[in-house]
């Protein structure tokens, strides 16, 4: 009986040493995965923060040309009310001084034309030229938009 017992006990011993050798192959595996899932995680975590960052970076450029071209708005805006004031003042009949100074009129309307063109050239993204950057005389500026056309140009 104290034979079987022996047989049992190192049957059991052996047992336990063979799940216990198991369990930490097991674990070794296990710690592996875990390992290198750590590392793509950390891999995604700092991908991530690369991400954010250029987000904020296209937000903030993005902000600047949004007041760039709301300063460019509301200086057009400017423009425009000067133009509606030149336009529109009291007992000027545009059409009979067109009949009688047809020349003139037509030299001064082409001229108009030529310098609102250039005004929405430049609103639009044409670089400025030397002349334009330079003008500081009334006689040398754009009158239509003097604002962007002539930033040299401070009116009286």
């Amino acid at each position: 009986m104290f034979g079987t017992f022996r047989m049992i006990m190192i049957g059991a011993m052996v047992a336990g040493l063979a799940g216990a050798g198991a369990y930490v192959f097991k674990l070794k595996a296990d710690n592996a995965t875990l390992k290198a899932n750590q590392i793509k995680l950390e891999s995604a975590v700092s991908e991530q923060k690369e991400l954010i960052e250029n987000q904020k970076k296209d937000f903030k450029e993005i902000l600047d040309a949004n007041n760039k071209m709301n300063e460019l708005v509301n200086v057009l805006k400017k423009d425009l009310e000067n133009l509606d004031k030149r336009f529109n003042k009291k007992n000027r009949d545009v059409g009979k001084l067109a009949i009688q100074r047809t020349e003139s009129i037509e030299r001064i309307t082409n001229k108009g034309s030529a310098n609102a063109t250039r005004c929405i050239e430049i609103a639009s993204g044409s670089p400025l030229t030397d002349e334009e950057k330079n003008a500081t005389k009334k006689s040398e500026i754009n009158p239509e938009c003097p604002s962007i056309a002539n930033p040299k140009y401070i009116p009286y």
